[in-house]
């Protein structure tokens, strides 16, 4: 078990919701442990558990809610 971090460009967020909402899915992928989303920056932080999820699940995720993403 180890701590890693992954930022991501996201694309399509409008408002405080659209950040609640990426958050928020962020949030519900197993081993994320911190999610913090910047709308201004179009940027997600993300600190999660690597023997539990990958950067490219989390990124899944995000686009899987109709958002585009991309590592930073």
């Amino acid at each position: 078990m180890s701590d890693a971090k992954l930022e991501m460009r996201v694309d399509g967020m409008t408002c405080q919701a659209c950040v609640r909402t990426v958050e928020r899915k962020l949030l519900s992928q197993q081993g994320v442990k911190q999610a913090q989303v910047n709308l201004g920056a179009a940027r997600a932080l993300v600190e999660y558990d690597d023997a539990l999820t990958t950067p490219d699940a989390l990124l899944a995720a995000v686009e899987k809610i109709g958002y585009h993403a991309l590592p930073v």
